[in-house]
């Protein structure tokens, strides 16, 4: 088997187009071809094509776990479970992690942080709430108490914001209770907001 065409892409510049024996094979992006040393008249064999192909599979891969994270920080436990579906071995999909956390595209102390500033804009939510979350993230417990202590997570302070956006939700004040120790709030500092 031989390359026999390289065409570059018409809507992505960084992505070729590989013809072997004058069949499209499939398509790899610029570092990779450079990487792998690919160019025209190159001979192949079953093994290099089998390679070059997974090498192809990975780098779409990734670059669609780049969008992923670029629409939203994510966690690595997310990042993790998003390549995982996609089948990728646990060698690529460590590689991939490692780019991405490079970049600091993917760190969970990062997250932690951006994930509390987005809960304590929208959602004003208890401490207990805010850990139970981040856990579901799989966050390390250390640098969950890290950011909170850094940010200074008051639950009295988020209890009187959440009963302000609230109170005119719940016509019953049992109601509203509940809802409120749903979120994680104490009993006792429920009370005394609803007093003030």
């Amino acid at each position: 088997m031989k390359v026999t065409d390289i065409k570059r892409q018409v809507s992505r510049k960084n992505w070729f187009n590989i013809f072997v024996d004058g069949q499209y094979a499939f398509s790899l992006n610029q570092t990779s071809i450079v990487e792998n040393q690919l160019k025209i008249g190159q001979n192949l064999d079953q093994k290099d094509l089998v390679k070059l192909k997974q090498i192809s599979n990975n780098d779409k891969i990734y670059a669609q776990t780049l969008r992923l994270v670029a629409a939203r920080p994510k966690s690595q436990w997310e990042v993790k479970t998003y390549l995982e579906r996609h089948g990728l071995s646990p060698a690529a999909i460590n590689e991939i992690l490692n780019k991405l956390s490079n970049m600091q595209l993917v760190n969970d102390y990062n997250f932690a942080e951006v994930y509390l500033r987005s809960l304590k804009l929208h959602s004003p939510a208890s401490r207990r709430k805010i850990i139970a979350k981040l856990k579901q993230k799989h966050i390390d417990p250390e640098v969950i108490d890290e950011v909170i202590k850094k940010s200074e997570v008051d639950d009295r302070t988020a209890l009187s914001e959440l009963v302000a956006i609230k109170k005119s939700q719940y016509k019953d004040q049992r109601k509203l209770m509940a809802y409120l120790a749903r979120q994680g709030f104490n009993y006792s500092d429920i009370k005394e907001a609803l007093k003030a």
